[in-house]
Protein backbone atom coordinates (compact mmCIF):
# COMPACT_ATOMS: atom_id res chain seq x y z
CA UNK A 1 0.00 0.00 0.00
CA UNK A 2 1.67 3.39 -1.01
CA UNK A 3 1.78 5.79 1.42
CA UNK A 4 0.13 9.41 1.50
CA UNK A 5 0.65 11.69 4.55
CA UNK A 6 -2.41 12.00 6.05
CA UNK A 7 -3.31 16.63 6.88
CA UNK A 8 -4.82 16.02 10.09
CA UNK A 9 -2.02 16.58 13.89
CA UNK A 10 -1.70 13.18 15.65
CA UNK A 11 -3.56 12.87 19.28
CA UNK A 12 -0.26 13.71 20.71
CA UNK A 13 -0.36 17.39 18.25
CA UNK A 14 2.73 16.26 16.32
CA UNK A 15 2.68 16.45 13.00
CA UNK A 16 4.07 13.74 10.78
CA UNK A 17 6.86 14.45 8.01
CA UNK A 18 5.54 13.63 4.73
CA UNK A 19 6.90 10.18 4.89
CA UNK A 20 7.04 9.83 8.30
CA UNK A 21 11.16 9.68 8.62
CA UNK A 22 10.69 12.90 10.99
CA UNK A 23 8.93 10.95 14.02
CA UNK A 24 11.60 9.42 16.59
CA UNK A 25 10.95 5.56 16.25
CA UNK A 26 10.27 5.30 20.04
CA UNK A 27 7.52 7.88 19.40
CA UNK A 28 6.40 5.96 16.12
CA UNK A 29 6.09 2.39 18.29
CA UNK A 30 3.93 3.96 21.25
CA UNK A 31 1.71 5.22 17.93
CA UNK A 32 1.52 1.84 16.72
CA UNK A 33 0.89 0.35 20.12
CA UNK A 34 -2.03 2.81 19.92
CA UNK A 35 -3.29 1.93 16.89
CA UNK A 36 -3.35 -1.49 17.62
CA UNK A 37 -5.12 -1.42 20.37
CA UNK A 38 -7.44 1.37 18.91
CA UNK A 39 -7.91 -0.99 16.30
CA UNK A 40 -8.28 -4.19 18.09
CA UNK A 41 -11.25 -2.21 20.52
CA UNK A 42 -12.87 -1.96 17.10
CA UNK A 43 -13.11 -5.57 16.07
CA UNK A 44 -13.82 -6.79 19.69
CA UNK A 45 -16.80 -3.96 20.33
CA UNK A 46 -18.05 -4.59 16.43
CA UNK A 47 -17.38 -1.35 15.09
CA UNK A 48 -15.29 -3.24 12.28
CA UNK A 49 -17.51 -6.25 11.84
CA UNK A 50 -16.01 -9.92 10.96
CA UNK A 51 -15.31 -9.85 7.05
CA UNK A 52 -15.07 -5.96 6.99
CA UNK A 53 -12.41 -4.80 4.74
CA UNK A 54 -10.20 -2.38 6.68
CA UNK A 55 -8.68 0.65 4.18
CA UNK A 56 -5.43 1.75 5.86
CA UNK A 57 -5.82 5.61 4.56
CA UNK A 58 -9.53 5.41 5.89
CA UNK A 59 -8.21 3.79 9.45
CA UNK A 60 -5.55 6.41 9.82
CA UNK A 61 -7.99 8.95 9.05
CA UNK A 62 -10.52 8.07 11.99
CA UNK A 63 -7.48 7.48 14.12
CA UNK A 64 -6.33 11.23 13.42
CA UNK A 65 -2.67 9.45 13.16
CA UNK A 66 -0.31 9.09 9.80
CA UNK A 67 -0.29 5.55 7.84
CA UNK A 68 2.95 4.56 8.93
CA UNK A 69 1.66 3.32 12.92
CA UNK A 70 -2.04 2.90 11.43
CA UNK A 71 0.38 -0.03 9.03
CA UNK A 72 2.48 -1.67 11.80
CA UNK A 73 -0.52 -1.59 13.69
CA UNK A 74 -3.13 -4.02 10.80
CA UNK A 75 0.20 -5.97 10.30
CA UNK A 76 0.61 -6.82 14.01
CA UNK A 77 -2.86 -7.35 14.40
CA UNK A 78 -2.77 -10.18 11.36
CA UNK A 79 -0.45 -11.36 13.43
CA UNK A 80 -2.30 -11.34 16.56
CA UNK A 81 -5.14 -13.58 14.37
CA UNK A 82 -7.70 -10.69 14.61
CA UNK A 83 -7.33 -9.69 10.39
CA UNK A 84 -6.27 -11.79 7.52
CA UNK A 85 -4.57 -10.72 4.33
CA UNK A 86 -6.72 -10.20 1.34
CA UNK A 87 -5.51 -11.94 -2.07
CA UNK A 88 -4.46 -8.70 -3.60
CA UNK A 89 -4.01 -6.15 -1.06
CA UNK A 90 -5.36 -5.15 1.82
CA UNK A 91 -6.66 -6.86 5.28
CA UNK A 92 -10.06 -7.68 6.42
CA UNK A 93 -11.42 -8.59 9.96
CA UNK A 94 -11.00 -12.19 10.43
CA UNK A 95 -13.93 -14.33 10.84
CA UNK A 96 -14.39 -16.95 13.34
CA UNK A 97 -15.29 -20.42 11.62
CA UNK A 98 -16.07 -23.18 13.94
CA UNK A 99 -12.93 -25.16 13.55
CA UNK A 100 -10.82 -21.84 14.43
CA UNK A 101 -13.06 -21.91 17.79
CA UNK A 102 -11.92 -25.38 18.33
CA UNK A 103 -8.47 -24.79 17.51
CA UNK A 104 -8.69 -21.43 20.22
CA UNK A 105 -9.94 -23.91 22.81
CA UNK A 106 -8.02 -26.43 22.60
CA UNK A 107 -4.63 -24.15 23.28
CA UNK A 108 -6.41 -22.00 25.49
CA UNK A 109 -7.37 -24.86 27.92
CA UNK A 110 -4.36 -26.25 29.25
CA UNK A 111 -3.05 -22.94 29.23
CA UNK A 112 -5.53 -21.31 31.45
CA UNK A 113 -5.89 -24.42 33.85
CA UNK A 114 -2.23 -24.33 34.15
CA UNK A 115 -2.17 -20.55 34.89
CA UNK A 116 -4.65 -21.12 37.65
CA UNK A 117 -2.34 -23.81 39.10
CA UNK A 118 0.65 -21.62 39.11
CA UNK A 119 -1.14 -18.72 40.51
CA UNK A 120 -2.74 -20.34 43.67
CA UNK A 121 0.74 -22.24 44.10
CA UNK A 122 2.33 -18.68 44.29
CA UNK A 123 -0.27 -17.54 46.63
CA UNK A 124 0.57 -20.74 49.04
CA UNK A 125 4.54 -20.13 48.87
CA UNK A 126 4.42 -15.72 49.51
CA UNK A 127 4.11 -14.01 52.56
CA UNK A 128 0.94 -14.15 54.73
CA UNK A 129 -1.82 -11.78 53.73
CA UNK A 130 -3.30 -10.93 50.26
CA UNK A 131 -0.67 -10.76 47.28
CA UNK A 132 -1.35 -7.64 44.74
CA UNK A 133 -2.04 -9.73 42.22
CA UNK A 134 -4.80 -11.54 44.21
CA UNK A 135 -6.40 -7.89 44.61
CA UNK A 136 -6.16 -7.20 40.92
CA UNK A 137 -8.61 -10.32 40.52
CA UNK A 138 -10.92 -9.32 43.41
CA UNK A 139 -11.30 -5.62 41.41
CA UNK A 140 -11.59 -7.35 38.00
CA UNK A 141 -14.54 -9.82 39.28
CA UNK A 142 -15.97 -6.50 40.90
CA UNK A 143 -15.68 -4.53 37.75
CA UNK A 144 -17.62 -7.75 35.71
CA UNK A 145 -20.26 -7.62 38.27
CA UNK A 146 -21.08 -4.02 38.08
CA UNK A 147 -20.78 -3.82 34.48
CA UNK A 148 -23.53 -7.13 34.01
CA UNK A 149 -25.88 -5.14 36.53
CA UNK A 150 -25.35 -2.15 34.76
CA UNK A 151 -25.83 -4.44 31.20
CA UNK A 152 -23.29 -2.94 30.02
CA UNK A 153 -21.62 -5.77 27.42
CA UNK A 154 -18.37 -4.19 26.32
CA UNK A 155 -17.09 -3.28 29.53
CA UNK A 156 -18.03 -6.64 31.05
CA UNK A 157 -16.10 -8.65 28.39
CA UNK A 158 -12.88 -6.65 29.40
CA UNK A 159 -13.00 -6.83 32.52
CA UNK A 160 -13.83 -10.82 32.17
CA UNK A 161 -11.16 -10.73 29.82
CA UNK A 162 -8.76 -8.41 32.82
CA UNK A 163 -9.62 -11.18 35.29
CA UNK A 164 -8.34 -14.02 33.15
CA UNK A 165 -5.12 -11.78 32.30
CA UNK A 166 -4.89 -10.99 35.60
CA UNK A 167 -4.28 -14.95 36.89
CA UNK A 168 -1.51 -15.30 34.48
CA UNK A 169 0.16 -12.20 35.46
CA UNK A 170 -0.04 -14.03 39.16
CA UNK A 171 1.11 -16.96 37.64
CA UNK A 172 4.86 -15.37 37.66
CA UNK A 173 6.04 -17.33 34.87
CA UNK A 174 7.06 -15.33 31.94
CA UNK A 175 7.13 -17.48 29.56
CA UNK A 176 3.36 -18.31 29.74
CA UNK A 177 2.11 -14.70 30.05
CA UNK A 178 3.84 -14.23 26.36
CA UNK A 179 2.07 -17.44 25.12
CA UNK A 180 -1.31 -16.70 26.68
CA UNK A 181 -0.47 -12.42 25.05
CA UNK A 182 -0.82 -13.90 21.51
CA UNK A 183 -4.34 -15.64 22.22
CA UNK A 184 -5.30 -12.62 24.07
CA UNK A 185 -6.96 -10.80 20.90
CA UNK A 186 -8.52 -13.65 19.69
CA UNK A 187 -10.30 -14.64 23.53
CA UNK A 188 -11.59 -11.40 23.31
CA UNK A 189 -13.18 -11.63 20.12
CA UNK A 190 -14.84 -14.99 21.00
CA UNK A 191 -16.12 -12.95 24.58
CA UNK A 192 -17.62 -10.08 22.89
CA UNK A 193 -19.41 -12.63 20.35
CA UNK A 194 -21.28 -13.92 22.83
CA UNK A 195 -23.31 -14.21 26.22
CA UNK A 196 -21.69 -14.34 29.45
CA UNK A 197 -24.31 -16.90 31.24
CA UNK A 198 -24.83 -15.95 34.71
CA UNK A 199 -23.31 -19.66 36.07
CA UNK A 200 -19.53 -18.95 34.04
CA UNK A 201 -19.91 -15.54 36.02
CA UNK A 202 -20.26 -17.33 39.41
CA UNK A 203 -17.50 -19.51 38.25
CA UNK A 204 -15.02 -16.60 38.42
CA UNK A 205 -15.65 -15.82 41.79
CA UNK A 206 -15.10 -19.75 42.47
CA UNK A 207 -11.91 -19.66 40.86
CA UNK A 208 -10.70 -16.69 42.77
CA UNK A 209 -11.46 -18.42 46.03
CA UNK A 210 -9.44 -21.21 45.76
CA UNK A 211 -6.68 -19.10 44.27
CA UNK A 212 -6.74 -16.35 46.49
CA UNK A 213 -7.05 -20.01 49.30
CA UNK A 214 -3.88 -21.32 47.39
CA UNK A 215 -5.47 -24.00 46.21
CA UNK A 216 -4.24 -25.20 43.30
CA UNK A 217 -5.94 -28.76 42.25
CA UNK A 218 -9.24 -27.37 43.15
CA UNK A 219 -8.23 -23.60 41.04
CA UNK A 220 -7.16 -25.97 38.35
CA UNK A 221 -10.16 -27.83 38.64
CA UNK A 222 -12.83 -24.96 38.62
CA UNK A 223 -10.89 -23.41 35.56
CA UNK A 224 -10.90 -26.90 33.49
CA UNK A 225 -14.72 -26.51 34.32
CA UNK A 226 -15.05 -22.81 33.56
CA UNK A 227 -13.14 -23.04 30.09
CA UNK A 228 -15.43 -26.26 28.96
CA UNK A 229 -18.28 -24.56 29.79
CA UNK A 230 -17.53 -21.36 28.01
CA UNK A 231 -16.34 -23.51 24.82
CA UNK A 232 -19.83 -25.16 25.34
CA UNK A 233 -21.47 -21.91 25.41
CA UNK A 234 -19.64 -20.09 22.69
CA UNK A 235 -20.16 -23.24 20.00
CA UNK A 236 -23.65 -22.62 20.82
CA UNK A 237 -23.94 -19.19 20.58
CA UNK A 238 -21.99 -18.56 17.30
CA UNK A 239 -23.29 -21.85 15.53
CA UNK A 240 -26.47 -22.76 16.70
CA UNK A 241 -25.00 -26.03 18.78
CA UNK A 242 -27.50 -28.14 20.71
Amino acid sequence: MAYVAGSSAGRDGTRPGPRGEDVPPAERTSLSARARDAVRQRIVDRRYPQGARLVEREVAEELRMSRVPVREALRALVGEGLLELLPHSGVRVRRLERADVEHLYEVWEPLAVQASRLAARRVARGAPGELPGTAALRSSLDRAEQAARADEGAREVAAHTAFHEDIVALSGNPMLARTMEQLSGQLQLLFGKREEPEHMRAQHAVMFRYIAAGDEESAAASTLLHVRDSRTVALRSLFDDA
